[in-house]
């Protein structure tokens, strides 16, 4: 310890005491040290050592936050109450009806496929989104300026995770359903190992993306990158993380865009060819289901990921401080579309949600009738692909091929019977 605090010997040709010395800390406060009057070394703020080459990890919440010229509300506005009642709304019911789907897959062993599984996590997912926008809420407005820097890293950890989670579930469910459905697939090749592994991948993908800007890439040394939305995050990570979604949004508008125009070349001949008005009428259910589920994520997400574009790519040019808030709202609304979309709109779990409510209100019945082990109808389901097999078998037929309207299809791949 006394040679510790022993001053630096003079260099003998110019008299003169060496540079002061780096110390680094485990908590990264200290970056340098200097020599008092006494000749001790004396621990200097990062902060203090200049401009642009320096960290700022001593500083509080409230410090980023003016750096960007972002206010914090010292008392409650009509905009802030707005926006937390509204999210607050939103939030109750995406909790409610993802955690109906929940209990109605796990209750439901026609629902025990893996398609349902991924929808299960989707809704895992969106539930998770809910309680992650519930606690943003609790800590926005005047409440911001009493979080650590540790907490509102955690309350951006938390939405980036569950955002991330639900892309990637949507992802899934779209590359699924265009394997099954381009192939014509009665039933899905996805094992339930397979299911498996792909939820585990996207949550521990999704828990990396939560917890990179806290980790490393954000803006405390570097004041010049911090983003006007989230004023401790890089800008050039919002950039790369709005990026990674759009390019994910493209993959999903390929997947579903060809699923659209080969249901579509199928009906084409459906309407003119066929009296079967079930298969035509699955076929246009396909078809509106994709509609709503395109519809959905470019309404529900576009105006969000294009912000976080503008900020990371504009800074304070952007003013997208003027409704991020409503933006993340929008954001949130499609874990509340998503249920509607992949759920409420089969017959079968409909039925499911009525014997969950009619199990709460009355009591659950002694016996139930043992459900049975087909997969379900629904828009995505067996009798959809069977429809789509029945139309290429009759549009591959001899007696066709003198038609005008018939145009020459690849044979469906052949399938094993054992």
């Amino acid at each position: 310890m006394e040679a510790a605090r022993a001053p630096p010997e003079r260099d003998k040709t110019s008299g003169e005491r060496p540079p002061a010395q780096t110390c680094f800390r485990a908590n990264l406060v200290f970056s340098t040290t200097r020599l008092d009057g006494a000749g001790l070394l004396t621990p200097v703020m990062a902060s203090e050592t200049g401009k642009g080459h320096s960290c700022n990890y001593s500083r509080d919440v409230a410090f980023f936050y003016n750096n960007v010229d972002k206010k914090i509300s010292t008392e409650w506005t009509p905009r802030d109450s707005a926006v937390i009642g509204l999210g607050l709304t939103v939030c109750l019911i995406v909790v409610l009806a993802n955690l109906m789907v929940m209990i109605a897959i796990f209750k439901n062993q026609r629902f025990h496929f893996p398609i349902y599984y991924l929808l299960s996590n989707m809704a895992a997912a969106d539930l998770f989104a809910g309680l992650a926008y519930v606690n943003l809420m609790l800590n926005t407005g005047p409440w911001t300026s009493r979080l650590t820097k540790e907490q509102w890293y955690i309350r951006g950890a938390l939405i980036d995770i569950s955002l991330t989670a639900s892309v990637g579930n949507l992802l899934a469910v779209a590359v699924e359903r265009h394997q099954t459905i381009v192939t014509m697939q009665q039933h899905s090749k996805m094992t339930k190992r397979r299911v498996s592994l792909l939820i585990l991948c996207i949550w521990v993908v999704s828990i990396l993306m939560g917890l990179i800007p806290s980790t490393f890439w954000n803006c405390e040394c570097d004041l010049d990158d911090c983003s006007t939305v989230a004023p401790l995050y890089s800008r050039r990570f919002l950039v790369f993380w709005a990026v990674l979604n759009l390019l994910t949004f493209l993959i999903m508008v390929a997947m579903y865009v060809r699923i659209f125009c080969y249901v579509r070349y199928h009906s084409r001949y459906t309407s003119r060819h066929t009296s079967e008005t079930h298969c035509s009428q699955a076929v246009d259910n396909l078809m509106k289901t994709i509609f709503m589920v395109l519809g959905a994520f470019v309404i529900c997400w576009t105006p969000g990921l294009v912000t976080l574009l503008l900020d990371g790519l504009l800074g304070k040019d952007s003013h997208a401080n003027a409704f991020e808030k409503f933006c993340l709202v929008i954001a949130e609304c499609n874990s509340l579309v998503n249920p509607v979309i992949y759920s409420l709109r089969d017959q079968e779990m409909r039925n499911t949600f009525k014997s969950i409510l009619c199990c709460l209100c009355r009591g659950c019945p002694g016996q139930q009738r043992a459900p049975s082990p087909t997969e379900p109808n629904s828009p995505f389901s067996e009798e959809t692909v069977g429809c789509l097999q029945k139309l290429e078998e009759a549009r591959s037929s001899p007696q066709n091929t003198n038609n005008k309207d018939y145009l020459p299809m690849p044979e469906a791949p052949q399938r094993s019977t054992s």
